[in-house]
């Protein structure tokens, strides 16, 4: 579920890129804006994407570490040390 929450956030940043650069190109067609500013913005805009595309992947592993914490859920880390400790004592 958490997957497809995900891949529907990312469909949804690129359907929104597509159509912010459609209008940058009408605006530039038009002449209301330059081609380089044009490139600029739409530069910093992928910038932009790709910096909260991680910050929200961030939030999100540290959530899922904070409800496995709650759910007391054995980790890799965990189930590794059991299995070092019980190939140590035989």
């Amino acid at each position: 579920m958490l997957e497809k929450l995900l891949y529907t956030g990312i469909g949804a940043a690129s359907l929104f890129k597509e159509k912010v650069e459609e209008e940058v190109k009408k605006l530039e067609e038009s002449g209301k804006i330059k081609t380089d500013d044009a490139k600029s913005f739409l530069e910093s805009i992928e910038t932009k994407g790709k910096e909260e595309e991680e910050r929200v992947k961030e939030s999100i592993k540290t959530a899922l570490k904070e409800v496995i914490a709650e759910l007391d859920l054995a980790t890799k880390a965990d189930i590794q040390k059991l299995k070092e400790d019980l190939t140590s004592n035989n």
